[in-house]
């Protein structure tokens, strides 16, 4: 998700496995699972990625996801719109968790299962989705096939 080239990334074939899901015992944080395969690897590993609640309303209101996506469903019948702002929610959650898990590959990764939680990288995290918005945006709004 991250459009810096880096060489850290390339290294690292990530799939998206499921979610995004509650965490249990956490009721404000939400987790998406990946795969990650690095070439070196025999074999792959899965990584959990916690979000708060609290974190992804205000990446959503610093991206004006809400304003955006309205001007893409406006051309949408209204009987189908509720269906893409349920499905906006959940892609949402994935891109966030997806810029998250890069961030946490840059740093290097052990060939063992991981969680990233919900408290780690938040500043880093921010910062990356404000430099990158419109990415995600267009991430978001292709993943909804509603690109324009």
């Amino acid at each position: 998700m991250i459009t810096s080239s880096t060489h850290h990334l390339a290294v690292y074939r990530v799939t998206f496995f499921f979610g995004p899901e509650p965490v249990e015992g956490k009721a404000d944080v939400l987790a998406c699972v990946f795969n990650v395969k690095k070439r070196s690897w025999k074999a792959g590993i899965q990584v959990a990625v916690e979000i708060s609640n609290g974190q992804l309303s205000t990446l959503g209101h610093t991206i004006q996801l809400t304003d955006r996506l309205a001007k893409s469903l406006a051309s949408v019948e209204p009987q189908e719109r509720s269906g893409y702002q349920e499905r906006s929610g959940d892609v949402f959650v994935q891109a966030v968790c997806r810029c998250k898990l890069d961030l946490q590959l840059m740093a290097g990764l052990t060939q063992d299962n991981h969680r990233v939680f919900a408290e780690e990288l938040m500043t880093e995290l921010d910062q990356e989705i404000s430099k990158h918005h419109e990415y995600l945006v267009s991430f978001i709004l292709d993943e909804l096939d509603l690109a324009p």
